[in-house]
């Protein structure tokens, strides 16, 4: 039949997005098969090792206790480098460095002990093996790439496969298509002929392990994985025949080994290698795989509806939270931007150029006397008002928008007692700076600071990042006034972190941004005044980097006391840093102008000091007495979202301005806190794995002069346990004699880390005891590091004297794999020597000197010898790099561990003995737990009601929040009854349902006594 319409074809059916996004894989490129793979090989070799050849090993083991020691310490070093990163990874990119440096090196030295071969493992063979086809694996694998690119750009292949591979992701496919082909050689050989068995279920010795007749039995078998291995290397994993089947392929393919017996070979000299085979299948099947995956864009992926895609979207969903700041990392630009910041603002900008200075110019010119953009007073008329306080957040994204989370629910219901309190949000949150670290930058303010707040209460749809406030306060469409706006607002002061870069960030982000996520921000200056309902004030202050107000600051306030603030009114003075804990614990005098402000101006009417800076909760009451009290209340909360500060170092009883002060709540306690810092000794190097890239240098640099102990024969001579430990200290002993006598580098590196350390410990002590733990401390590094040195010297020279090192040369790996090459891989058709020829020497030339790069150990013996023979001098300038590169190499895993625990320990120690390095001893712990904030409430009795609610434990996982999904869209998102995005992944660790009151008092608005 006829038709006038026009046929439609297939593609104009289609809706393009929804193919876009059913082929859209979740995963970036390149595929990731090859964790997979790992796994499978090294199941496999766990597998084929069966428990007989455990039990040869265990008796073949040579019974001198110095093998037992040399493989108890090499297991344990590597075990603990490895710790960190075991059962989670903590940064790709070095986590993954981790796992392939520490294969190579600790199979480096473990073949060259001995007892391996009783488990059926000819490590010489595996290793040159695994290399050789390490090698050929890269070659074919480039070449096929660049095949592939080359048709790509041609036109033959998919647009898709334009993207270019990643060469780390070849090199770990090649590293485990290597090592399975060396699982399945060291069980199952290169041999040709092969018992052929039948695949008979009833028949075969496998499956007859679970006949009925047999149950009694299949444990014993199944012990005796013999059998099962001969099944799989016949059967499972046969040659694909001969060469003469495949007559195109004759040339390019490497033989089997052929099996021979009394003195005639049964099998075929063309059989191809059944390890070729293996390498073919594999080499095939990563072939197949990235040519689908490049060519189609994992459409197969996806076999489900576009809906149930969305919805298993939205389940697998998780915030992009930052962690915790790596204090102690050697290796973050961040930190090293911040000490340049920090060294410039002190030096150029505290006393020369001062930002506050700038803004009380700008005050002038525009407003005259009025000071309208540092008085605001849109909640004076209020009946009662709760608002907020906290600061230091911008560390941790779990921990800010925990919270965060908290500060943005229209309720919350906490336990007091047998009775239930229900808290409302405040219209005012106070934040008392250190608004991101370690530095003020768009991108830590951005991420550490607005990303959490804007999760917890979404901004107006209106609002773009990029907005910036020319005229503030820029209210909501429909509002005229200030006052007339009902939604959350946010004042914040800046703290000494914020003040890095001259407060530039803090002025862009804070003054100039109407926004922090869904709190309105009127603010433009970094100071102000309050005036709150029942005539209490809140001054926020900004210190700078001197820890003191400004002359103009001062006259600002001291004007505005004088002209508005009446007798019988309270002021809540809020600072950045509380210096009455900071003054007692450095033993000094700070904040002249607040406390003249205060105890002059103020007269007695400052109800209450809160501050943020130290990270923990911590609240002092005055003792009453006949004396006029200046303050009543000092209460110090940086529990915003930064690592965590101890308690239990600072004095329970303080004096401010005359007047004693008790403490009256901590959190956590002083009991917690002396328990937490126990964590430096267990969990430094955890917590800091980046501190291994300056801990091994330095460990390296005290003991380079000491390579190598040549003389170390009375220490093995001895018969008894205690006269080796006796003659191991006294070698010590002369080789820190010998630093001190004829070393320059090692001496050079000990006299700069006393220097650095007797720098390092604060000034609160005396200049004597500085001295003193500075060389305590580096004397424990110094002795920590000789003994290593020590330890790994012992291990070589035992295992040069037992022939297991330096028996030949730096090549010994390549040329013995040469002299067994021809026998146990047959190249009768000389594809070898093809590939010499056509990659001009190159082929040979990169196995022999990976072989021999591979092997550090007996590079390190075969230079150790040398020098120990003909001297130092005898050694080239590249061969000395060499040989200190490899010893480099080993001595960095063993000493990593080991600085950590005795820096660790030493930062213990000071914590908890001596008080001292309080910053630094809980920086390293980079502890996200133990947050909290002070939710405040003028009543309308004018009495102040304080609350620091706290949440002990922190979810480190988070997913969509299905109330706030569901929940109806609205222009201000303080409207909504579930305002933040996203709820802990266990309900019972969401914040919501654990915070709890670890302080409660109350501040009478008259001069009776506070309950």
């Amino acid at each position: 039949m006829g038709s006038d319409s026009k046929s439609v074809g297939l593609l104009d059916t289609l809706n393009m997005e929804k193919v876009r996004t059913i082929l859209t894989h979740t995963s970036p490129y390149p595929h990731e098969h090859s964790r997979h793979a790992i796994i499978a090989v090294v199941v496999g070799c766990l597998f084929f090792i069966s428990s007989d050849n455990m039990h040869t090993l265990i008796q073949k083991l040579d019974t001198n206790i110095k093998w037992w020691s040399m493989y108890g310490c090499l297991l344990g070093f590597f075990y603990f480098f490895s710790s960190p990163f075991i059962g989670k990874t903590i940064k790709p990119s070095y986590s993954n460095f981790s796992r392939w440096y520490i294969a190579w090196i600790l199979v480096a030295s473990l073949y060259h002990l001995p007892s391996f071969q009783s488990m059926g493992v000819d490590l010489r063979m595996n290793l040159s093996l695994f290399l050789t086809i390490f090698v050929s694996s890269i070659l074919f694998l480039l070449v096929f790439h660049i095949i592939f690119l080359g048709l790509w750009y041609v036109g033959l292949v998919a647009r898709v496969a334009g993207k270019r591979p990643e060469i780390l992701t070849i090199f770990q496919n090649c590293a485990v298509l290597s090592i399975a082909c060396c699982v399945f050689y060291s069980h199952c050989g290169n041999k040709t002929l092969l018992t052929k068995k039948s695949f008979e279920r009833r028949s075969s010795g496998w499956f007859t392990l679970w006949n009925k007749e047999e149950r009694n039995t299949w444990l014993a078998k199944f012990v005796r994985m013999n059998e099962f291995k001969n099944e799989i290397c016949s059967s499972w994993f046969a040659p694909v025949g001969s060469a003469s089947d495949y007559p195109l392929l004759s040339k390019w393919v490497i033989y089997g080994e052929s099996n021979c017996s009394n003195g005639s070979c049964a099998g075929s000299p063309g059989d191809i290698s059944p390890i070729y085979s293996l390498w073919a299948t594999f080499i095939g099947l990563y072939i197949a795989n990235y040519v689908v995956e490049r060519s189609t864009g994992w459409a197969l992926s996806h076999p489900m509806s576009l809906k149930e895609f969305e919805k298993l979207k939205k389940k697998q969903m998780k915030p992009d939270f930052l962690d915790m700041v790596p204090w102690y990392s050697g290796t973050s630009a961040d930190l090293f931007k911040t000490a340049f910041d920090l060294l410039v603002s002190v030096t150029v900008f505290v006393g020369r150029f001062d930002m506050r200075m700038m803004q009380a110019a700008m005050s002038r010119v525009q407003d005259g006397a009025k000071q309208e953009d540092l008085l605001y007073d849109q909640f004076m008329e209020k009946d009662e008002l709760w608002f907020d306080f906290m600061a230091d957040t911008g560390d941790g994204g779990n921990s800010s928008y925990a919270i965060a989370r908290l500060l943005a629910q229209p309720l919350l219901k906490v336990q007091k007692n047998d009775s239930v309190l229900t808290l409302p949000r405040g219209n005012l949150l106070l934040i008392g700076g250190d608004l991101a670290y370690p530095n003020p930058s768009a991108f830590t303010y951005e991420k550490r600071l607005f990303r959490p707040f804007e999760y917890a209460l979404q901004p107006p749809a209106w609002y773009k990042e990029e907005d910036i406030a020319v005229n503030k306060p820029e209210l909501p469409c429909g509002e005229t006034q200030l006052k007339q706006y009902n939604g959350p607002q946010c004042f914040v002061i800046p703290g000494n972190h914020d003040w890095f870069d001259g407060l530039q960030t803090f002025m862009r982000y804070i003054c100039h941004k109407s926004w922090l996520g869904g709190w309105f921000m009127p603010q433009k200056k970094s100071y102000f005044a309050l005036q709150l309902p029942k005539g209490w004030w809140i001054f926020g202050l900004d210190l700078a980097l001197h820890c003191d107000i400004d002359v103009y600051q001062f006259k600002f306030f001291s004007e505005l006391i004088k002209e508005k603030v009446r007798e019988n009114d309270s002021v809540i003075i809020m600072t950045h840093e509380p210096n009455w804990l900071l003054d007692w614990y450095w033993n000094d005098v700070t904040g002249k102008n607040v406390s003249h402000l205060i105890c002059d101006h103020l007269n007695g009417r400052c109800r209450l000091r809160m501050a943020g800076d130290l990270h923990h909760y911590m609240r002092h009451s005055y003792v009453p007495s006949d004396k006029p009290v200046c303050v009543q209340h000092l209460l110090v909360n940086g529990c915003g979202g930064a690592f965590l500060h101890p308690t239990h170092v600072f004095s329970n009883s303080i004096k401010l301005c005359g007047t004693s002060f008790e403490c009256k709540a901590a959190y956590p306690s002083f009991e917690d806190s002396s328990r937490i810092a126990l964590g430096n000794i267990l969990k430094f190097r955890k917590k800091n794995w980046q501190f291994d890239f300056f801990g091994g240098i330095i460990y390296f640099v005290l003991a380079f002069s000491m390579f190598p102990q040549c003389k170390l024969d009375h220490i093995l001579q001895d018969d008894t346990f205690s006269g080796h430990l006796k003659s191991f200290f006294i070698t010590v002993w002369d080789a820190f004699m010998y630093l001190l006598g004829r070393s320059y580098v090692s001496l050079a590196g000990a006299f700069l880390l006393l220097i650095a350390a007797i720098t390092f410990v604060p000034n609160k002590v005396s200049r004597k005891r500085r001295v003193l733990i500075g060389v305590l401390h580096v004397s424990a590094h110094l002795t920590s590091a000789l003994i290593l040195m020590l330890l790994l010297e012992l291990g070589l020279e035992t295992c040069i004297r037992h022939k297991l090192l330096a028996t030949s040369g730096y090549h010994t790996l390549y040329e013995w794999y040469q002299s067994v090459e021809s026998e146990h891989f047959p190249d009768p058709t000389g594809l070898r020597a093809r590939m010499e020829q056509w990659t001009f020497g190159l082929y040979p030339a990169c196995i022999k000197y990976l072989m021999s790069a591979f092997d550090v150990p007996e590079v390190m013996a075969v230079s150790r010898n040398n020098i120990c023979k003909k001297g130092i001098e005898s050694l080239s300038r590249p061969g000395a790099v060499i040989y200190y590169a490899s010893i480099f190499l080993y001595f960095w895993v063993l000493s990593t561990p080991v600085v950590s625990l005795v820096f660790g320990s030493y930062l213990y120690i000071c914590i908890n003995w001596l008080h001292l390095h309080f910053d630094e001893a809980f920086s390293s712990l980079r502890i996200a737990n133990y947050k909290s904030f002070t939710r405040f409430h003028i009543n309308r009795r004018g009495d102040l009601e304080v609350f620091t609610l706290a949440v002990d434990k922190v979810p480190k996982e988070w997913k969509l929040d299905p109330d706030w999904d569901l929940e109806q869209k609205q222009q201000l998102s303080h409207h909504r009854r579930f305002p933040s995005k996203w709820r802990a992944t266990s309900s019972q660790q969401d914040p919501v349902g654990t915070v709890r009151i670890v302080d409660h008092f109350v501040i009478e608005q008259t001069q009776k006594s506070d309950l």
